[in-house]
């Protein structure tokens, strides 16, 4: 394929698919296509909503535009699909999303084109699950008549630093010739360099190995901190002066949650499982990392019996639902599981907080954000955004007695009851 014939289409704009769509738009013919007509609406008037691109940006990519009608799809040529691969309630990997757009586009596939997956999957789900449906859909056959590529998202939500163009990306084909030319076509907008992988296999393994790698090593520290909080001292104090070693990995706890971390693990898992192995490391580390929310829910109902409090009709503040700082980001949010527990204590909770929609927060968990905060008998800092960092603790509180606690480890340690 020349440079002058790849016409490329984008299937899905959240997170990841909409920066890849704006870098490629302004030096390829690119369509950005959603299935949400809301969005696709608000993108054509450079409106964001997850704050990934802002309206100069969006329009600066001249050859970009956006539709929701799959037709619109017939006239392109390399395919990107950038769809969620969540996990469901039982905690597997949930492909529906990813096996709909690819039926999608073999309604549409023709000779000569390419699909590039971007979602992160186990190793082999592109050729033992996508590839098979865009057959059957298309009457293609795959390596001969379509081709296929795999690159990982290496996005990192509200990360204005570590961007799109800025982060190295891996990229491999299903044959020789294909991965030069997906290496060649993500070469052309990736400031930081390309890394071929040998096979579609290895490149989806490495990208749910770098999300399990940091959940194992959180997972750790995590496990540290419920450790010394029954020894009595501080985690954080432990860490830094554990750090003081050159080769001493600076994890902090928290909460694990997000489009990446907090699932794509399981997916590993569950490929491991399909094969016989059950692997011990990485869901020992799922299972620490999703009790957090638990154990900080109990450790601030325990301050505050401590400091004679009654529970059941207490208020309590959570500052913070989204998975991460600065960011609108709420998938996955395990502070849900925080504000979940407190209620089934009896306590009277609200949420708070400046970066979420209220809306998708109400649809997504139940919750209805509050808009000001009142007084609380409570605070729990959940979330580490700009807006807390210096935020007025006095104002919020009920009493004297109020116990606040600190799990990102931000606030004045003179000022906070507790922390992780």
């Amino acid at each position: 394929m020349e440079k002058t014939n790849l016409k490329i289409a984008i299937i899905g704009l959240g997170y990841v698919g909409l920066p890849l769509a704006v870098e490629f738009g302004k030096k390829y013919q690119v369509i950005g296509f959603d299935i949400n007509h809301d969005r696709i609406s608000e993108l054509k008037k450079g409106f964001d909503r997850t704050n990934e691109s802002n309206k100069e940006e969006i329009f600066s990519a001249k050859y970009l535009h956006f539709s929701s009608e799959v037709d619109k799809l017939k006239e392109y040529n390399v395919f990107i699909v950038t769809v969620p691969t969540p996990i469901n309630k039982f905690k597997s990997p949930d492909l529906q999303p990813l096996i709909k757009a690819s039926a999608m586009l073999g309604g549409i596939l023709k000779k000569g084109d390419i699909v590039i997956y971007e979602s992160t999957v186990y190793p082999g789900c592109t050729e033992e699950d996508c590839v098979p449906v865009l057959e059957s859909y298309s009457g293609l056959k795959f390596n001969v008549d379509f081709f296929c590529g795999y690159s990982p998202e290496r996005i990192n939500p509200g990360d204005k630093v570590n961007t799109l163009t800025k982060i190295k990306k891996v990229t491999s084909g299903s044959t020789p010739e294909i991965a030069e030319v997906v290496d060649l076509l993500y070469k052309s907008i990736i400031l930081a360099g390309t890394h071929k992988a040998p096979s579609l296999k290895v490149a989806e393994a490495s990208k749910a190995i770098e999300n399990a790698q940091r959940d194992v090593n959180i997972s750790f520290v995590n496990e540290l901190a419920l450790i010394f909080d029954k020894i009595g001292i501080d985690t954080h104090d432990v860490l830094d002066a554990a750090g003081t070693k050159w080769n001493f990995l600076k994890y902090r706890p928290g909460l694990v949650g997000g489009h990446c971390i907090g699932v794509d693990p399981y997916y590993l898992a569950h490929k491991a499982e399909s094969l016989g192995y059950h692997p011990q490391v990485i869901l020992s580390g799922r299972r620490v990392n999703d009790n957090m929310g638990l154990f900080v829910a109990n450790k601030v109902v325990k301050l505050m019996i401590q400091k004679g409090i009654t529970i059941k009709g207490a208020k309590a503040l959570v500052l913070g639902v989204t998975f991460k700082e600065n960011c609108p980001d709420i998938r996955n949010s395990k502070v849900v599981d925080i504000y979940n527990e407190l209620i089934q204590f009896g306590l009277d909770v609200d949420v708070y907080d400046p970066h979420a929609d209220a809306k998708e927060v109400s649809h997504e968990y139940g919750i209805s954000l509050v808009s000001t905060p009142i007084k609380y008998d409570a605070v729990v800092l959940a979330v580490a955004h700009d807006e807390f960092i210096h935020i007025n603790l006095s104002e919020l509180k009920n009493s004297e007695n109020c116990v606040v606690f600190d799990i990102k480890a931000i606030l004045d340690r003179n000022q906070i009851d507790g922390r992780l």
